[in-house]
């Protein structure tokens, strides 16, 4: 064991940036210390999906990204001894530890220990009534179910990593376990030993939105300026063996740490800094303190932890229907009310027992929609621009900004109804030629849709279900279906 750990983050969600990794692992290589890298990609929303996708191909549902990520990066990470830890399993870690398997074959490392954890998926205890549910939207209860999927903590992973994985494919954890796992491996951390937990579990949180923290989400021009956002560093921390924090990123990248990126992601998702709950601790960050070390260097103090809560968080996902969007733009005098017409003629023309929201993209969207406000609502309703009580001030303007001359009209239409959703949606191509004048630009789409809600589980229940397997890389390219 060595005094100290280095662990960087490859990816903060899925879709993240596939050229991110790469000064991440260069850095990791160059300092020559223990360290690790892990991938999040993994949100409420985006397990659901990837069981879909399984259902329909028992080789897919997991990350769809997972090659594009890894190529650049897995022979540099094998050849260092650098462990690989991701989420990026989604519905199906076996299938993704199978092309890994290839990767590695590739890249000249047939013999690469790869491990699974698997069993976070919980649909047995949902059909049975085993949760208790944490928020529940009262129309959610009578929807189809997909999945059911519970937080691992760390210690699946760290017996994975105790048995030789150097690779280490998981499906739903919580995010800071992904750090936890190898700190805790590394130092040889007892799970019960709270200080330890607060200080990995801290690490994680902070490094698990990727480029979050390193000035991405951060970045405001003439207020909070960025140097080269356009290739800002992924971050990586420096950990001690004492339970010292230190966070930074990649030499030769753009970006900023500072104390002021690492506060916004230090709260990020929070809601009681004194309680923050996780598989491995309950995190108390309301004594942690920053002191900037030099450029693009911010040491962490002070997390707190307590014993750890003995049931788990769960998401329970249900079919959603459909979501149908069309939008369509209007540019030059008068735009803003050739945008309403348009919205006009489409919530008179949509089926009308669709539920609709219409917006103008450039003009009023964010804040409100043109129907009905914030909400929206059917067209039955009256979820026009004509009829839906829009406020505009004299001159055209709303809320203080001016009408513009080049706007966007939008509508969506949710369904349980594939060929409804269509039938609305084809109203905005339609009005390339009904009018109003002056349309262009006309995109439409339909697409499934998935909707979420909090439950908890019993922890025994749960992690009686688990499973590690590890194996060399040639034997999961030989496996079959599981």
């Amino acid at each position: 064991m060595t005094a100290q750990f280095l662990i960087g983050c490859g990816a903060g969600f899925s879709g993240d940036r596939i050229d991110a990794p790469i000064p991440v692992v260069r850095d990791l290589v160059r300092r020559r210390t223990p360290s690790a890298i892990f991938f999040e990609t993994l949100g409420e929303r985006t397990l659901a999906l990837a069981q879909l996708r399984r259902l329909e191909d028992p080789d897919e549902g997991h990350e769809p990204l997972l090659e594009e990520l890894l190529r650049p990066v897995l022979a540099d990470c094998l050849d260092a001894d650098i462990a690989v830890i991701g989420n990026f399993g989604a519905a199906n870690p076996a299938g993704a530890a199978r092309r890994i398997a290839g990767l590695c074959a590739a890249a000249g490392f047939p013999d690469a220990p790869i491990g699974v954890v698997e069993g976070d998926e919980v649909t047995a205890l949902a059909r049975a009534g085993s949760l208790a549910p944490a928020s529940l939207d009262s129309a959610l209860q009578n929807r189809p179910l997909i999945c059911a999927n519970a937080y691992l903590g760390a210690e699946p992973l760290i017996a994975a990593l105790a048995q030789g994985a150097r690779i280490l494919v998981t499906g739903r954890v919580a995010d800071p376990s992904l750090a936890v796992a190898p700190l805790a491996h590394h130092f040889a951390w007892d799970p019960a030993d709270c200080g330890r937990m607060a200080t990995a579990t801290l690490a994680g949180h902070l490094l698990e939105c990727g480029a979050q923290i390193t000035g991405g989400y951060f970045a405001d021009p003439g207020w909070k300026d960025v140097p080269d956002l356009h290739r800002a560093g992924f971050p990586i921390a420096e950990i001690t063996a004492e339970g010292g924090l230190t966070i930074g990123k990649p030499a030769d990248t753009g970006g900023l740490v500072s104390e002021a990126t690492v506060k916004e992601q230090l709260l990020y998702e929070i809601h009681d800094p004194s309680s923050y709950l996780t598989p491995d601790v309950t995190l108390d960050m309301t004594g942690v303190t920053l002191r900037a070390e030099g450029p693009d260097r911010v040491a962490v103090f002070g997390a707190r932890g307590r014993a750890r809560p003995e049931r788990l968080k769960v998401t329970v996902s249900v079919d959603g229907g459909y979501l149908g969007e069309g939008e369509i733009s209007y540019a030059g005098p008068n735009a803003v009310g050739r945008a309403r017409l348009a919205l006009d003629v489409l919530a008179r023309r949509v089926p009308q027992h669709l539920r609709l929201r219409s917006d103008i993209i450039g003009y009023r969207s964010v804040f409100a929609d043109e129907g009905s406000a914030a909400e929206g609502g059917s067209a039955a309703e009256g979820g026009s621009a004509a009829e839906g009580g829009s406020v505009v001030a004299e001159g055209g303007a709303y809320s203080g900004f001016p009408a513009g001359e080049d706007v966007r009209a939008r509508i969506a239409v949710e369904s349980d109804s594939a060929q409804d959703a269509e039938a609305a949606v084809r109203e905005v191509v339609a009005l390339l030629c009904c009018g109003p004048a002056g349309g262009g630009g006309a995109r439409t789409q339909v697409r499934r849709r998935v909707h979420t809600w909090s439950a908890t589980a019993p922890r025994a229940d749960v992690e009686a279900g688990v499973r590690v397997r590890v194996a060399p890389a040639w034997r999961w390219r030989e496996a079959s279906h599981d």
